[in-house]
């Protein structure tokens, strides 16, 4: 009798919330379309399927014959949905309350949209903490898919991996399925014929009155959207090939997940570690460690005892991105105190609108970095700080908070010093820089100081070294976006220097020297004081807010002899595309992509089309203007390459007699080009 093999086979398609609509338009021209179009064609052809919930709003609202589809797929028995939590967030970093909300959120979507109640469930990027089980559980899913690897850094070998396993925290069971790793890298990657033979040659690995299981959960980006794929895997036919080998196969046995979990036991209690997926343990440590794990892997596989050790090689937890990224920790604890305040409103005050914001900022695709963009991609920070603008701004109507106020956001042992009114907001980091870590302007839902400081990467080395070789996982076949290397952009050494402070907006220097300034007591709830100490006397910054205004006043003692000089780094959501441009009297200068130098400035406008407003720069005392963008060294599936985070502003004028005020106005726009620049 032929041994038999149960082949459980399953995608994940996600698009970041924020993404470009042409950018999910080609995904689904190139991948998501045709994807469903072949399986459509072979019911026969059982599998799972998970789509992200905004992905899938987008896609009933832009796509509905296509959905029609799936939904049609559904339910004759050939698709099985698998849940989440609806925003895609990483259930490990949110709150309990809120991965609750999300998966509840999310199920229920599927079963209005789809008309199925999912019983399996997919893990953010594979993030694995135990603390996770309870809301799973709680929320009707009785099983989740992690990699193999997780299983093997928990002692099992990888021929016991052929069922799913049973974990518990706090009373609450869930059943754990391994992906296997050999099949990610062969599925779509290795001809379709080499694939079916190794799926095959597992059917003899079953263990006593069980039946082994292949078990598949990836990205089905890799399916057409990766480079070659959408040639491999459609105008070469990989996809057909691959599905018309496992139906003709005499032993390969496709299943549903559910079915499978419905016929099979448990092999057994598990308790799996805190990590990831290999690559994201790597992407997830600082350069120079990241170093020195890579290059432990390489020693190992070199010396052909990889396999049997790479449990005990092990990088870093996801959550080490929040320690690594000053900026992605900024945007997680603003979060997490806004999620406290909106599980401290009473029930009858809390909206769909509120759940909305919170829910869409959890999304993790800004909070963290490796192949693929993530924290490296403005528009998709931007998303995060839309939501939690607006999110603050509604729970603001029912529970106001103080003009002024102090308190440790991130918890970095530095406290920072809230001024807002409602309209305007500044944050200041109390680190004697006297400068704002966060200006939001409400109306525009916009965080002005949303930019990124460069940061050594390891994959710097990979520059460096200006390899252009592109080794394959295999022989024959394509090779993986995880074994390219390819520059999408010409990079040069100054490119790769780390920044010497954060992007913040109000940095300051007498005659190159950086001040350091004190936290003066409150006068007024509307402005902030601070006072620097000079060789000549002192220097008072006053911060205040009026309106949709922001006013940074310079006032000395003493006659300091020389230059004052201040940084405002402005994340201008146009960067360097052709909807933004600076403006003086009434004349656009050039794009926020271009350097320009200018003397004697009193004002200056700053248009964003995207924006949907723009930003007046208006100085008492002319000075000096030298503006730059402010570029980040990225990698992302397409190759390296750089991306625009800000507008570098630099202000210079005379020390001598110092009394300077600096105004910011934020309107939404009204007419094209319209400016009250002088």
């Amino acid at each position: 009798m032929t041994s038999s093999i149960s082949l459980l086979f399953g995608v994940h398609a996600h698009q970041p919330i924020g993404n470009f609509p042409e950018v999910i338009t080609d995904a689904h021209e190139r991948c998501y379309k045709p994807f469903l179009h072949t399986l459509y064609r072979y019911p026969e052809f059982r599998f799972a399927v998970h789509f992200s919930g905004w992905l899938l709003d987008f896609l009933f609202e832009h796509y509905p014959h296509d959905m029609a589809l799936l939904r049609e797929m559904v339910k004759r028995g050939q698709i099985e949905l698998f849940g989440a939590g609806d925003t895609e967030p990483v259930l490990a970093v949110i709150p309990e309350r809120d991965r609750i909300g999300q998966l509840k959120t999310f199920s229920d979507k599927l079963k209005k949209k789809l008309g199925q109640q999912p019983q399996g469930a997919w893990l953010t990027e594979r993030v694995w903490e135990s603390t996770v089980t309870p809301a799973l559980a709680n929320c009707g899913i009785r099983y989740v898919i992690v990699d193999d690897y997780h299983f093997i850094c928990a002692g099992k070998h990888k021929t016991e991996l052929n069922g799913f396993f049973t974990t518990e925290e706090d009373h609450h069971t869930l059943d754990l399925f391994p992906i296997s790793e050999a099949l990610r890298y062969r599925l779509p990657f290795s001809p379709a014929q080499e694939a079916i033979a190794y799926i095959e040659s597992l059917a003899d690995q079953a263990a006593p009155g069980h039946q082994p299981a292949a078990v598949y959960f990836d990205d089905i980006e890799k399916f057409g959207i990766w480079p070659e794929t959408y040639q491999w895997v459609y105008e070469q036919g990989w996809l057909e090939q691959f599905i018309q080998g496992v139906l003709a196969s005499p032993c390969i046995r496709l299943q549903h997940y559910r079915d499978y979990h419905a016929s099979e036991k448990t092999r057994g209690v598990i308790y799996l570690p805190t990590t990831s997926y290999v690559e994201m343990n790597e992407w997830t440590l600082p350069a120079e460690p990241a170093h020195t794990y890579a290059d432990l892997v390489q020693q190992a596989k070199s010396a052909g005892v990889y396999e049997q050790n790479k449990s005990f090689l092990r990088g870093g937890i996801w959550k080490n991105f929040f320690s690594r990224y000053p900026e992605s920790n900024w945007m997680h604890k603003r979060m997490l105190n806004l999620s406290a305040r909106y599980a401290q409103l009473p029930a009858r005050q809390r909206t769909g609108a509120m759940r909305q914001c919170l829910y869409a900022s959890q999304a993790n695709d800004a909070y963290w970095h490796g192949l693929f963009g993530g924290l490296y991609l403005p528009h998709l920070r931007r998303a995060v700080y839309n939501n939690l603008i607006e999110l603050e701004a509604l729970l603001d109507q029912h529970t106001p908070r103080t003009p002024q106020y102090q308190e440790d956001i991130d918890l970095d042992g530095i406290e920072e010093i809230h001024l807002q009114n409602g309209s305007v907001q500044a944050i200041l980091k109390l680190d004697g820089s006297a400068s704002i870590c966060e200006l939001d302007t409400y109306p525009l839902r916009h965080n002005f100081a949303d930019t990124l400081a460069r940061q050594t990467e390891h994959y710097y080395r990979k520059i460096r070294l200006n390899s252009q070789e592109n080794s394959a996982q295999y022989q024959s076949g394509i090779a993986s976006a995880h074994d390219r290397v390819s520059f999408k952009h010409e990079i040069s050494p100054a490119d790769l220097q780390p920044d010497p402070h954060p992007q913040y907006l109000f940095i300051d220097h007498l005659n190159g020297e950086t001040l350091h300034y004190q936290l003066q007591p409150v006068t007024r709830e509307n402005e902030i004081i601070f006072r620097a100490e000079t060789a000549s006397g002192s220097l008072s910054k006053y911060f205040r807010i009026s309106g949709s205004q922001l006013q940074v006043t310079y006032e000395c003692t003493g006659k300091p002899d020389g230059d004052l000089q201040t940084e405002i780094n402005l994340a201008m959501p146009s960067c360097d595309g052709p909807g933004g441009r600076y403006i003086r009297n009434h004349t656009v200068l050039s794009g926020f992509g271009q350097r320009i130098e200018l003397a004697d400035l009193t004002a200056l406008t700053l248009e964003d089309d995207t924006l949907g407003g723009r930003l007046v720069l208006k100085i008492k005392s002319p000075a000096n203007l030298h503006a730059r963008p402010h570029f980040t060294v990225s990698q992302s599936e397409g190759g390296f390459e750089k991306i625009m985070q800000a507008v570098k502003l630099t202000l210079t004028w005379p020390a001598t007699g110092c009394k300077q005020q600096i105004t910011l106005q934020f309107d939404k726009k009204t007419d094209h080009h319209s400016s009250n620049s002088d």
